[in-house]
C-alpha cells in the first residue's frame, strides 16, 4: 500500500482540511492521520473503510491508483466502475496530443487510466484540432473500410456517455475486447449500451453493455498509411501527413 500515505495526503489537501480537521472528520487522533501520510504506519481495513466512505472512493482505488495528478474531485466516476482520470495539459502544450503506436495498443487496455502509462506515449502537435481532450488510436483490421489496418484516428474523449451521437464513428475502450473502431448507436435508456456497427458488410454488428465500457472518443479526423513502408512510420512521419491534413482543413474551411 505505498500509495495510501501519498493519496489519503492528497485527497485531504483537495478539500483544503488539516489533518486535525480530517481526524475530527473521522473521529480518529491527528497524530494517527500524519503517521498515515509520512508512511510510519498502514491504515488498518477498518480505516479504510472510512476513508472510502469519507471521500467516496473505493478502497481498491485508494491503494492502487495514483491520485496525486487530480487537481478536484471531477476526477473520478464511479458510475458503473469507471474510473476517469483527469487530462490537465499545460496551456501551452494544448494543441499536443498522445500517440497510441501499434507496438503499444494491445497494452492499452491495462494502462488507459494509468497516468505514468500516459505519459509514457509519444506526442505530437496538432493545432488545428478543436477543443477537447485529443488522442490518436492505431486501426486494426478492415471492418471499417476505407480506414484500412494500420490508419490512425485522431478522437476526442467523450466525457458523458449519454451524449453519444447515433451513427457517428468512435474508438471504443471495452474491458473484454479492448480496442476498437465502430460506428455507434446509443441504446442506453431502452437496452443499457450501444450497437456496435462495421462499414464493412462483411463484419456483423454486436450489442455492448456500458458496463462493459472503459473509454469512448469520438472521431475527428483520420490518416491512412497504406502507402507507406512500414520502417517509414515513425511517430515524426505520422504527425507530417496529420498536420498536413489540418491544412487542407483549413482550406476547405475557407472555400466553404
Amino acid at each position: 500500500m505505498n500509495r495510501i500515505k501519498k493519496n489519503i495526503k492528497h485527497l485531504r489537501k483537495l478539500k483544503r482540511l488539516t489533518q486535525d480537521q480530517l481526524a475530527n472528520e473521522l473521529k480518529v487522533t491527528r497524530s494517527k492521520i500524519g503517521s498515515y501520510e509520512e508512511g510510519r504506519s498502514e491504515p488498518s481495513i477498518e480505516m479504510l473503510m472510512l476513508f472510502s466512505d469519507y471521500f467516496n472512493l473505493p478502497i481498491d482505488v485508494l491503494i492502487k491508483k495514483d491520485l496525486t495528478y487530480a487537481t478536484d474531485f471531477s476526477f473520478i466516476d464511479i458510475t458503473d466502475q469507471r474510473i476517469l482520470f483527469p487530462i490537465t495539459i499545460k496551456e501551452e502544450e494544448d494543441d499536443f496530443i498522445e500517440v497510441v503506436p501499434v507496438a503499444a495498443s494491445a497494452g492499452y487496455l491495462l494502462g488507459y487510466d494509468d497516468p505514468e502509462y500516459i505519459e509514457q506515449l509519444d506526442r505530437i502537435k496538432l493545432p488545428f484540432l478543436p477543443i477537447g481532450k485529443h488522442r490518436a488510436f492505431p486501426i486494426k483490421g478492415d471492418s471499417m473500410l476505407p480506414l484500412k489496418d494500420g490508419a490512425y484516428v485522431v478522437a476526442k474523449f467523450v466525457e458523458d456517455f449519454n451524449e453519444v451521437s447515433n451513427g457517428t464513428t468512435y474508438v471504443v475502450v471495452t474491458r473484454n475486447d479492448g480496442m476498437t473502431y465502430k460506428r455507434v448507436y446509443n441504446d442506453i435508456e431502452k437496452e443499457g449500451g450501444f450497437l456496435l456497427s462495421p462499414d464493412n458488410p462483411n463484419h456483423q454488428s454486436y450489442f455492448v453493455p456500458v458496463t462493459e465500457i472503459l473509454e469512448m472518443w469520438e472521431f475527428t479526423c483520420a490518416i491512412n498509411t497504406q502507402e507507406y513502408d512500414e520502417k517509414e512510420l515513425k511517430i515524426s512521419s505520422i504527425a507530417m501527413m496529420l498536420n498536413g491534413l489540418g491544412v487542407e482543413l483549413r482550406e476547405l474551411k475557407k472555400i466553404v
